[in-house]
């Protein structure tokens, strides 16, 4: 079995892919992210997952499967990327208040002789968020480096009324489907150990 190599600097997609027991090595895999013209936010997330992979694998010596991942939030078909500064988060979180937005999360596996890829799309609504919120999550540090200007899995939780589709793709990695794609590369989950904390004298 070749070793698998996670090409994303993501403190989250490492946290996901530790959760379902699989073992990685992550490999640094800067790419150019900026949209083509016209291009469709699920065409631009895979195209930068399969970028990320091929990337990755140019790093690596021997034989190796690599992982890349790719997540957008889209509003009325406009990808949010990360918030430049203050001012362009404040626009972001005023845009999706109260509203529902897609977050697409693609992600692509390749051994360099073969690369698998696809797409989750997942919907999350937000209930009406205040300009002093907004101001006060900014000031939190959180949204700085996140797609849509927040975190589902942090303080952002409180903004989320609904949610439509995978949980850990919102996150930055759909688990079920990752899991089905590794098991292709030859990859089985669950060879580490899982570790759950232990309650003590519960009430």
């Amino acid at each position: 079995m070749n070793p698998l190599y996670l090409a994303s600097g993501s403190p989250r997609r490492r946290e996901l892919l530790t959760q379902i027991g699989v073992p990685f090595t992550v490999v640094s895999a800067p790419i150019d992210e900026s949209p083509l013209p016209d291009e469709s936010a699920p065409a631009y997330v895979e195209r930068l997952a399969r970028a990320k992979a091929a990337a990755g694998l140019a790093r690596v010596e021997g034989p190796a499967v690599v992982l890349g991942a790719d997540t957008a939030v889209v509003l009325d078909g406009r990808i949010l990327g990360k918030p430049e500064n203050r001012e362009d988060a404040m626009a972001m979180l005023a845009d999706l208040s109260g509203r529902e937005h897609q977050v697409l999360t693609a992600v692509a596996l390749s051994d360099g002789l073969h690369t698998q890829s696809l797409c989750v799309t997942s919907k999350v609504r937000f209930r009406a968020i205040s300009a002093d919120e907004a101001q006060r999550y900014w000031a939190s540090g959180e949204p700085v480096d996140k797609a849509g200007g927040y975190a589902i899995q942090g303080l952002g939780a409180v903004f989320v009324t609904g949610l439509s589709g995978s949980y850990s793709a919102v996150v930055g990695l759909p688990l079920s489907e990752t899991a089905e794609l590794l098991g292709t590369f030859g990859i089985a989950c669950w060879q580490s150990p899982v570790h759950t904390p232990e309650v003590t004298n519960p009430q």
